[in-house]
């Protein structure tokens, strides 16, 4: 922990509907893929912190679910509620909190966002992400205008997270927003997730990219092995759990071409984060309502309160 009195740190919760690169956007201020892409809501079920260090301060940023209007059946199940809570809690915690919307596409659900923010709005920042699909910089600035008429909290950033574009103009935005204070975590640390955790998140990601729109609520991923081959290869076993038995045929394919090819890209993907030599085996499993149940999630790894 740094002695520096000037030094700042704080959490700061990243939140806004689905897809528009709150994850993304994580990932390149930490540098480091922590957390999973896809272009498949709820992506994110998991409160995510991501770490970034510097001389003078220490950002904890917080991912979060994407925040959209549940279904009455949604509203019913425990996952869902689990998810609502995670961005709540984030909120309430945040010594900064970035909203993300997406450039040229605010929607009804981000003004009720912002709507829920007014009452944080001195602490909040507007994030316009995905000024990289704008095009000239004339036509940005009435977009840059019209979502800071629309959406008014403290202050607004325009961003690309896939490029890379004003992310440092972003970190100085928020720097200034933190307390004083020691640093929160060890100086080496980019995130709060373990190995298994994340190795599980990646079979999931590819796995979303892989199956029908209706899956990817039902499937989880969970890694009940992990350690070395006779080899000397990283062995994994993970299993992937489905709440109904025809999904369990889609995720398999037919002769079993869609697992093959999940676990392939899943398995390039752990060599590079492992470091390592991996060998990587998959079961597809019924687990009936799991993300209906409060137990069945706690056994399955997901944080409750």
């Amino acid at each position: 922990m740094t002695a520096n009195k000037d030094f700042r740190s704080g959490y700061v919760g990243i939140v806004g509907r689905p897809n528009v690169g709150k994850s993304t956007l994580l990932n390149a201020l930490v540098g480091e893929k922590v957390s999973i892409v896809s272009a498949k809501p709820h992506t994110t079920r998991h409160r995510i912190l991501g770490v970034l260090n510097s001389p003078s301060e220490q950002t904890v940023f917080v991912d979060t679910p994407g925040l959209r209007r549940a279904s009455k059946g949604d509203r019913k199940r425990a996952l869902h509620k689990l998810m609502a809570r995670a961005i709540n809690q984030a909120v309430e915690d945040a010594d900064v909190v970035l909203m993300v919307v997406e450039a040229g596409r605010v929607t009804n659900e981000d003004r009720k966002l912002a709507e829920l923010l007014k009452d944080r709005a001195e602490k909040a920042v507007l994030v316009l992400n995905k000024i990289d699909t704008i095009g000239s910089r004339s036509a940005l600035l009435p977009i840059l205008e019209t979502a800071s008429e629309e959406l008014p909290l403290s202050a607004f950033v325009p961003v690309s997270a896939r490029r890379s574009t004003n992310l440092q103009g972003l970190v100085n935005e928020i720097a200034g927003r933190l307390p004083l204070g020691p640093a929160l975590f060890p100086q080496d640390m980019v995130t709060d997730r373990g190995t298994q955790f994340r190795i599980a998140e990646i079979v999931r990601e590819k796995l979303l990219s892989a199956v029908h729109q209706e899956v990817p609520y039902g499937l989880t991923v969970e890694v009940e092995h992990l350690g070395r081959s006779e080899e000397d290869q990283c062995l994994i076993h993970a299993v992937i759990w489905v709440e109904r038995a025809n999904h369990k045929s889609i995720v398999i394919g037919k002769g079993g071409r869609v697992l093959k090819g999940v676990g392939q890209a899943a398995r390039l993907e752990l060599i590079e984060f492992l470091n390592d030599r991996v060998h990587l085996e998959l079961w597809v499993k019924v687990r009936e309502h799991w993300s209906d149940s409060e137990r069945e999630l706690k056994k399955l790894g997901f944080d409750l309160p």
